[in-house]
């Protein structure tokens, strides 16, 4: 029953050192769930954060669904995100001791039908770093164009 659904935040993986990997739920309104399986949302620029104990992911835009009327949703909403609660405190200790962030990666839908956010306790890259990354993914690309002809 899992549906393609695959909507990933490709400059988080170059911009940040990704380090912890959770799974949180979403906490959606009827509209927004139609318009994630049509494929309609959008990762870009989004980041997680905490309050009152809580973790919001902000900037998450999920565009209105075609067919709703008078009840659609808020595209740009901060949406709440559902993990266990020392899944929480232990990201929130974290967050606020070492200087690290929580960045979302992935949306999807799991077998369930529900739509599952993939986020990462991650680390800022430096500039150097990034360069670095761009210099590997080349030698990586050339290397394998140089198999693929042998």
């Amino acid at each position: 029953m899992a549906q393609d659904i695959n909507i990933k935040n490709k400059r988080a993986a170059f911009d940040y050192e990704l380090i912890d990997k959770y799974i949180a739920g979403i906490q959606l309104y009827g509209t927004e769930i139609k318009s994630i399986r049509g494929g309609h949302a959008s990762l870009v620029d989004t980041f997680c954060f905490f309050n009152k104990g809580e973790l919001w992911v902000k900037g998450m835009r999920v565009s209105e669904y075609f067919y709703g009327t008078f009840n659609n949703h808020i595209p740009d909403r901060e949406r709440k995100l559902l993990l266990q609660k020392k899944e929480l405190v232990k990201l929130e200790r974290k967050v606020k001791e070492n200087g690290l962030t929580i960045v979302p990666l992935r949306l999807f839908i799991n077998d369930r039908g529900l739509a599952k956010l993939e986020i990462y306790l991650a680390r800022g890259k430096r500039e150097y770093d990034k360069r670095e990354t761009l210099k590997e993914k080349d030698s990586k690309r050339d290397l394998d164009r140089v198999k693929k002809h042998y």
